[in-house]
């Protein structure tokens, strides 16, 4: 397929080749978001917000609340970028089917398997005596059926279909976005501000209808109401941003973005603390009510968008900074992290399950949930990889 080119306004906009080199800034950064996921899930249980454990600490609360406000939305912004060079260059059957197999399959097994075997030891807490089979059936006919952290592959499938016929209406669609994203090359503050503005209307609107607890659900596809739009919105941001002009653009390595890392790191700093601020007025002075007020919400919801876009800039900040030629951990664990973030959740809920009763520190049963986490969800994708067929999947 030729290189598609569309003048907007006065502006050249070139569609990205057929095909690219791999970006190891992004492949880095995708990773590690990867091990924060895991890490996230390992020390719930040791929050105010989780506390399913007879022990916590104070620090994961922290690390909780910030994982929260980012690392799905980034997801969706890195798996945005390359949406719309994929749809230039493959049929959209093919594109359609290749989705469906590295998407659809995984969800529909994961959520039949994997995450029944999850909530398994949590129900046993509840129930010692219930049998597996039994909690199997009331799950899948019943319900509920949750659907843990794969709820992000089903909405990111219906994000890529949804590109996928956008695509088909206008290639030139995300172009306006990519202009903007051009003048970040330079000045990325400019783009924030775009992401910033566009990502609080999508927000701000919905969290103040559902709040922050309601879920869309039908059997195990579950989506946070408040965020449809959010992840929406930062998924074709992304698609703006990669379909062409990639190196020049907001994510350059040779751009102001990376040179300006230690100042976004510490902007994240204030929209944090205001987080904060508003949880202890929260529980502190409204004494935790059911459903809380407007505006509570409006500010919550505004800190929390900030946070998000600046902590996104901050870490794709160092990563296009880093120009380490590796291999480095992170590498040598690039081609197994989609597996990771598929199969480590019923091996961290049964590693907390079987800590439960120990009279350890937080601490302690969290750094042994997360590094036995790690090690097993590598080793178990690393053997599911060699059976045939499976890294087009995995």
């Amino acid at each position: 397929m030729t290189t598609i080119s569309q003048t907007i306004t006065g502006s050249e906009v070139r569609a990205a080749p057929k095909s690219k080199a791999r970006n190891l800034s992004l492949d880095r950064a995708r990773t590690f978001l990867t091990l924060v996921v895991l890490l996230h899930h390992a020390v719930i249980p040791y929050t105010y917000f989780g506390h399913t454990d007879p022990t916590e600490w104070i620090g994961f609360d922290m690390v909780v609340l910030a994982n929260d406000s980012f690392f799905m939305a980034m997801f969706f912004f890195l798996s945005g970028l390359f949406v719309w060079p994929g749809l230039g260059h493959k049929a959209p059957l093919t594109f359609l089917y290749e989705r469906l197999l590295r998407l659809g399959l995984p969800f529909a097994i994961c959520a039949l398997t994997l995450i029944p075997i999850a909530y398994y030891a949590l129900a046993l807490r509840q129930t010692p005596d219930l049998t597996f089979s039994a909690f199997w059936w009331k799950t899948v006919t019943s319900g509920p059926w949750p659907s843990g952290p794969i709820w992000f592959v089903w909405v990111l499938l219906a994000f890529d279909l949804t590109a996928s016929v956008l695509y088909r209406i206008s290639q030139t669609l995300v172009f306006p976005i990519n202009r903007i994203a051009q003048l970040g090359f330079k000045e990325p503050w400019r783009f924030w501000l775009f992401l910033a503005g566009v990502t609080e209307i999508a927000y701000i609107p919905l969290l103040i209808h559902y709040g922050t607890n309601h879920w869309f659900e039908f059997g195990p596809f579950s989506v946070q109401a408040s965020r449809v739009l959010l992840y929406a919105s930062y998924f074709f941001i992304g698609a703006g941003v990669g379909c062409a002009n990639f190196s020049t653009g907001v994510l350059s390595a040779e751009g102001q973005l990376p040179k300006s890392r230690w100042t976004w790191l510490l902007m994240t700093v204030i929209p944090y603390a205001l987080m904060w601020c508003m949880i202890y007025i929260k529980r502190g002075i409204l004494d935790n009510p059911p459903d809380l007020p407007w505006w509570y919400h409006l500010f919550y919801g505004t800190f929390f968008v900030l946070f998000s876009a600046t902590i996104l800039f901050a870490i794709l900040a160092f990563f296009l900074h880093s120009k380490s030629p590796g291999p480095n951990l992170l590498d040598r664990m690039q081609g197994e992290a989609y597996g990771m973030f598929l199969v480590h959740y019923p091996i961290v809920l049964w590693i907390q399950y079987v800590l439960f009763d120990y009279g350890l520190p937080a601490i302690v049963k969290a750094a042994i949930a997360f590094v036995l986490t790690v090690i097993l969800s590598w080793a178990a994708t690393a053997g599911l990889r060699k059976l045939p067929g499976a890294t087009r999947v995995l």
